[in-house]
Parts: structure tokens; sequence; C-alpha cells
């Protein structure tokens, strides 16, 4: 998978692409990600991708010679699939996380300041706009950091044990289950006596019962009920 990010920021990118299992995989040669200075996109002596709103107005808006100068010369043919990331999107989760997976190139545009000029939208350069959620960050930055993250551990070979993937939280509409290491007990809690049973049908009723549990209690939206979870073993 190749990603490109085009951003004012380029140097926000530089350590966090370089550490933990996304940078192994970066490494490893498993994905590929550029991050790309937006400026340099500008016809202007001074770098300028903004300007003031049309009727007045606080804040700052990218400029629309610039954002089509960057996205058209960046798509490249066959073009990649361009993503602009902003708080009027469509919110992030992991169904569109593994949508994204299936792409062989994905261009990530972080907007910035009060956004963009709409004509940006009008001349259909985006295929696709995402949002963390519903609030305001000061820049699309963090938000395609999330997104390389969360992509990044459905590349095949970048997380050493594909299993852990397919368990965790929200991949089937649940959250994670409780999860224990050493010691046994810390200040009078102790771990369940399933999980040193070493009866491994047993270990997965009781997982599979506590992640329904836990998302009923913390996430109870996420609730797609199948049949075989009635009844569940808690012990």
């Amino acid at each position: 998978m190749k990603i490109e990010i085009l951003t004012i920021f380029p140097g926000y990118f530089q350590s966090p692409l370089a550490e933990s299992l996304l940078g192994k995989g970066i490494s490893a040669g498993l994905l590929e990600v550029t991050v790309t200075d937006l400026r340099q996109f500008s016809e202007d002596k001074h770098h300028k991708v903004d300007d003031e709103p049309y009727g007045g107005g606080p804040g700052m808006v990218l400029m629309v010679p610039v954002v089509a100068a960057a996205v058209e010369s960046r798509r490249g043919d066959p073009p990649a699939w361009s993503v602009l990331l902003t708080p009027d999107g469509a919110r992030l989760d992991q169904a569109m996380l593994s949508d994204l997976a299936r792409r062989d190139r994905l261009l990530l545009f972080c907007g910035r300041y009060e956004g963009l000029d709409e004509r940006s939208r009008e001349l259909g350069l985006f295929d696709q706009e995402i949002s963390l959620g519903d609030f305001v960050l000061p820049g699309g930055e963090s938000a395609a950091l999330a997104i390389v993250e969360g992509l990044s551990r459905l590349v095949p070979g970048v997380v050493s044990r594909a299993e852990s993937v397919q368990r965790e939280s929200f991949v089937a509409h649940r959250l994670d289950h409780p999860h224990y290491t050493r010691p046994r007990e810390f200040r009078g809690l102790t771990v369940p006596e399933v999980l040193l049973s070493g009866d491994h049908a047993r270990i997965e009723r009781w997982r599979r019962a506590h992640a329904l549990e836990a998302t009923k209690r913390r996430r109870p939206d996420l609730l797609v009920l199948r049949p075989e979870e009635e009844g569940e073993d808690n012990g």
C-alpha cells in the first residue's frame, strides 16, 4: 500500500512514521508513506496557501488553486483514492479503515484553518471526506496519522500475529475482551481463574461473554447481537 499525505506541516509526521510497528512496517517495505509539503504548490513568492474569506469573518481559508494543483499533480495515473480530512466528513470507524485498506494508493489531504475554498469540492478533487469525530482540531494532521496507524495494522506482515488484528475491538461490532498478565495478584485484585485453567474452549467462551458485557456497558450503540451469544458462559 502507498499513502501520500499533503500537509503544510510535514515535520508533524517525522517521528510517528519512524516509531513502533508503523516504523517497522515502513522500513520493511510493507507500506510506503510519503509526506509532501502543500506550500510547494503555491505560486506566491512567499509560498502562501491561504487567504481571508470573502464576505468577512474570522480565520483563513485554503486557496483553491493551491489545493487543485496539489491534488491533481499527486493523484497519478491510475489515480489514487483522494481523501479530505475535515470535521465535515463521515466519522472514521473500523469498517471504513477496512475499505480504505483495499485501495492500492491513498492521497490524504490535511485540511487547515477555517477549511478550504468550497470550489475544491465542486471540482471533484476528493473521493471521500473523513473526520475523527464531532469535534474540531487545528488541522487534519492527527486524523491523517490516525488513518495511517489504523491502516498499517491491516497490512499483512506489519502485525506479526494476524489473529490479534482479527480479534481486536470493533472488528465484529464488539469491544475487545479484558486482558491480564503478571502478576497474578495485585493489591488484592486477582486474575480470573478461568484464564489460568488451560481449558481453551472455556477461555474462549469467557472472552466472548466478557467482550459482549464490556460492549453493553461501554458502547451499547455497537451491538449487533448474534444468536449464539445468548446465554454466554461468564464463568
